[in-house]
């Protein structure tokens, strides 16, 4: 899947940390919401997943980053309509991912592409961004960055 990206890997990398300091509030604002626990872990996994794509940005190029995201976005199974608490972290990476997708300019085209390559809940890897990289070429809310 051929992607445009305009922004250079600096900017990339200015953008996620700039996504991981938000992330980072969620996680001090935790223990004040109703579910503290699912709060945390959607907050500390998107971070997770902001730290990945920098660490990509910072090695290779914005291309890399960007398909490094869309393989683990196609790879993550669908768990955005469940409230399992159990899937606290897929909807935190799906959050995340999607909001990289924002941030970088993704057309809505590419993004549904990739979504509808994405399995169901039953099976799969979980979409980790480091195991699509071998090669270089909260309930906080469901937009919370």
């Amino acid at each position: 899947m051929e992607v445009r990206v305009v922004l250079s890997s600096d900017d990339i990398v200015r953008g996620l940390k700039h996504y991981r300091r938000i992330a980072k509030q969620d996680v001090l604002r935790a223990p004040e919401t109703a579910n503290p626990d699912a709060s945390l872990r959607h907050a500390e996994a998107r971070r997770e997943v902001y730290a990945e794509l920098a660490e990509i940005a910072e090695r290779a190029g914005p291309q890399d980053v960007v398909q490094a995201a869309l393989d683990a976005y196609q790879k993550l199974p669908f768990a955005s309509g469940s409230d399992d608490p159990a899937h606290v972290e897929l909807r935190a990476r799906e959050n995340a991912l999607e909001n990289f997708f924002l941030m970088i300019g993704l057309e809505p085209k590419v993004r549904r592409e990739a979504r509808n390559q994405r399995p169901s809940l039953g099976g799969e890897d979980g979409g980790d961004v480091r195991a699509d990289t071998a090669a270089p070429s909260e309930e906080a809310g469901p937009s919370a960055p």
